[in-house]
């Protein structure tokens, strides 16, 4: 990397090494804080399944050494000369993207997420041409563009999952309309991004249906999130009985399944909104969406402006997450129980208090 500049900052993090995914200390620099960069000391980041993906190369473009989270709460410890949003002490959250190229439709119309220069948060290059590492450190340089403060009432390690899994939700259900009252929605899969689905759904008041392939978790979807019905996708008879039933169904499944059951349960005009991240092709055979007039669609993450919306949402309504926070330590252990879906409902990585810069 050349010379290190005095003003750059060596810091921990914890790196995956290869597709083996074990993550263990690697020490490394960051940038210099330019004039719109904001420093920001890690406080708490979420794990989400899209960590497994990166740190394990499942989807073949894997860069090593590479420090994962993308759900990251923090405090600004310094700012650059030109930054105006944000001062030294605030509480600020960082996301999956940390640039894009200002210029192209997406990022014109404030939905930078989808532009095609966009940067991620790690497992990418930033313009300096130096790699992007992510949350699981003890701190990292941010464009103030693609930071968000925390709003007051809301608690640092229970916003880290809204920078993902909340904005996740709420961006397709404002972009398609699906916020109005009375709707019919259904989640399927209740984890991370599903259980926070149903809670912003929920406050939108609609009736929301968890799906779910088996009964474990019907005592969870209605008695703890406070769903309004609980369908087993392997039960034929139920899922007969829900046929033409829902006007739209949030598919947060993050591995290959059948898309044809799903599809048998919306509505003339429903839409089927894919958001995991799968590597593998999906089918489906086309009349199950032209006799319904129905779509099929997908949805990534949310744009700054949402994430914003979603954390005043989240606070407007009294909405949290349900967390289990552990320390850095603990990181690989949590990554395999949430492999094997052994979480309720996200895991929140305390890395202020790991001392991770010791280890």
């Amino acid at each position: 990397m050349g010379s290190i500049d005095a003003s750059e900052r060596t810091v921990t993090g914890w790196a995956a090494r290869d597709a083996a995914g074990h993550l263990s200390p690697y020490t490394y620099t960051l940038r210099k804080t330019g004039p719109e960069d904001v420093v920001v000391k890690v406080l708490y980041c979420g794990i989400c399944h899209t960590d497994i993906h990166q740190a394990k190369n499942h989807l073949g473009a894997s860069k090593y050494p590479m420090v994962p989270g993308h759900e990251v709460v923090g405090e600004v410890v310094e700012v650059g000369p030109e930054v105006s949003k944000y001062g030294v002490g605030d509480v600020v959250g960082v996301g999956v993207i940390v640039g894009c190229c200002r210029d192209c439709r997406p990022c014109k119309a404030n939905v930078e997420q989808y532009c095609n220069k966009k940067i991620w948060s790690y497992n990418d290059v930033y313009t300096d041409g130096r790699p992007t590492q992510g949350g699981f450190s003890s701190a990292m340089v941010v464009d103030q563009k693609f930071v968000v403060k925390i709003p007051a009432g809301l608690a640092p390690e229970q916003a880290a999952p809204l920078l993902c899994a909340g904005v996740t939700v709420y961006s397709p259900l404002k972009h398609f309309g699906l916020m109005t009252p009375g709707l019919r929605g259904g989640i399927l899969g209740l984890g991370g991004v599903g259980h926070m689905g149903v809670k912003v759904a929920k406050s939108m008041g609609h009736h929301v249906t968890v799906i779910s392939s088996s009964n474990m978790k019907r005592a969870e979807a209605m008695d703890d999130l406070g769903a309004d019905a609980y369908l087993v996708s392997s039960d034929e008879a139920q899922m007969a009985a829900a046929t033409d039933s829902l006007d739209y169904i949030i598919d947060t499944v993050p591995v290959k399944h059948p898309l044809e059951p799903y599809l048998a349960l919306l509505k003339m005009d429903g839409k089927l909104v894919l958001m995991g991240v799968i590597a593998e092709p999906l089918s489906f055979v086309s009349p199950m969406v032209m006799l319904g007039r129905k779509s099929i669609t997908g949805s990534f993450i949310g744009s700054i402006e949402e994430t914003e919306e979603v954390l005043r949402f989240c606070v407007d309504k009294g909405l949290t997450s349900q967390i289990e926070v552990v320390k850095m330590d603990y990181v690989n252990q949590a990554l395999e129980r949430l492999e094997r879906n052994d979480v309720r409902y996200r895991f929140v990585v305390d890395v202020a208090g790991s001392n991770i810069e010791d280890a």
